[in-house]
């Protein structure tokens, strides 16, 4: 079972066919919305399909370490490496993620990203987290931050890791040759390049007010950083609800950044003039060419294209149901539990409440505003739509675990790990 779901997993983009479960299964699953409203989960999940196979094979051939870490910068094409971006984070966040996986023996997850990315390195819950508000809000790209949806949210109930995995990110250090990175290490991460002041400076040559501003709004930025770093766990999270609680501590500490940043931002753009705003969007547009130029032109998923209606995919209604039956076997765990009526009744609302998340998180990509200010607000509202997703699902867990028995809860905490194996 755990082979399949690992593929299942690993093509999640055929959850796009939620809605054509017959109307037994929608009952079941809750599943609401209409075509597009399911469908457009998939983007994220299909997205740069020729880069996970390249990232795949930098994390088998070894390339990268842990160090890497702290030294390479996720975003390439500014910094002279690769001209797509994810081909490199891939490899980074894979080699964090899987170091601590049954020894990183093995080169996939179940957990991860269709990019080739993780959600989850160990205990920490987005390790890029920095990164990616700079890239969104600078560099107008959410390919990362939309990826974010479901799929972290599942491995938060079913743990990726058995518990000696994740105690492994939080040994410790002085092992000679450490395959497994802190969770500090890991962190780091989040601080990749920060703001790129200089770059921005070289492109609208700021007058000494202008400087000023932009000063502030680095600083500002620092400080963002810091606030996403408290909340990095300082130990492994021993449960679903711990997980799930972390979640929600990340997503709150990113929203947090976002409020410090947005009024050193509106500051120093509204102190350019029209030409130098101009020059600011050359970030973006720099951006948008790099990631295209990667891209094979069929690579864009028909699920997100207008028109695209999945009651006629056939294929993809079946794999949906199967992906379904092997994440929610709610059979076996209310077997292997000894779950009574109520239990199973709150067992099937945690599956219909997470379930609900592929609507909520849609992953399709979006135009991207044309202001820094309005990427802000646009980034802000995706964090806090999650935040808002992972306290249902926290809410729907705590109800499920509410009444269960120690015993219970070690069982259900069990099958995370056994099935990930």
């Amino acid at each position: 079972m755990s082979g399949r779901m690992g593929l299942a997993l690993a093509g999640a983009a055929l959850m796009i066919a939620a809605v054509l479960l017959p109307n037994k299964a929608e009952a079941q699953f809750g599943l609401r919305g209409g075509p597009l409203g399911v469908a457009r989960f998939a983007v994220g999940h299909v997205i740069g399909m020729t880069r996970l196979r390249h990232a795949r094979m930098a994390v088998r051939g070894g390339r990268y370490r842990s160090a890497a870490l702290r030294s390479q910068d996720p975003r390439g094409a500014e910094r002279g490496q690769p001209a797509n971006p994810y081909i490199l984070r891939a490899a980074l966040t894979a080699q964090a993620a899987l170091s601590g996986w049954h020894g990183g023996r093995r080169p996939q997850g179940w957990w991860r990203h269709p990019d080739g990315s993780y959600g989850w390195a160990g205990p920490v819950f987005w390790p890029f987290a920095h990164d990616d508000l700079t890239t969104a809000i600078i560099l107008g790209d959410t390919t990362s931050l939309s990826l974010y949806g479901y799929g972290d949210i599942y491995a938060a109930i079913f743990a990726p890791y058995a518990a000696t995995e994740f105690a492994a990110y939080t040994a410790p250090q002085g092992r000679r040759a450490r395959k497994v990175p802190s969770v500090e290490a890991v962190c780091d991460a989040s601080d990749t390049g920060g703001l790129p002041v200089d770059r921005i400076a070289a492109l609208v040559r700021p007058n000494e007010l202008q400087r000023t501003a932009l000063d502030e709004l680095a600083t500002a930025w620092l400080a963002a950083r810091d606030t996403i770093r408290a909340a990095c766990p300082t130990q492994a999270p021993a449960n679903a609800p711990d997980r799930i609680g972390l979640m929600q501590t990340r997503l709150a500490a990113m929203i947090k950044a976002t409020d410090a940043i947005a009024p050193p931002l509106a500051k120093f753009v509204d102190l350019l003039d029209a030409g130098q705003k101009a020059k600011l969007d050359a970030l973006a547009n720099e951006r948008r060419a790099a990631l295209a130029a990667g891209q094979r032109k069929d690579a864009q998923p028909a699920a997100c294209e207008a028109g695209y209606d999945p009651r006629y995919d056939v294929q993809a209604q079946r794999q949906y149901e199967q992906l379904v039956q092997q994440q929610w076997p709610a059979g076996e765990i209310a077997s292997t539990l000894r779950l009574d009526d109520t239990a199973r009744a709150r067992l099937e609302v945690l599956q219909d409440t997470t379930l609900r998340t592929m609507e909520t998180l849609s992953a399709c990509p979006t135009h991207a505003a044309a202001t820094p200010q309005a990427r802000l607000t646009a980034v802000k509202a995706r964090l806090e739509t999650m935040l808002q997703a992972v306290k249902g699902v926290g809410d729907a867990l705590d109800d499920f675990e509410a009444d269960l028995s120690d015993e219970q809860k070690v069982g259900f905490e069990a099958i995370g790990p056994k099935r990930g194996a």
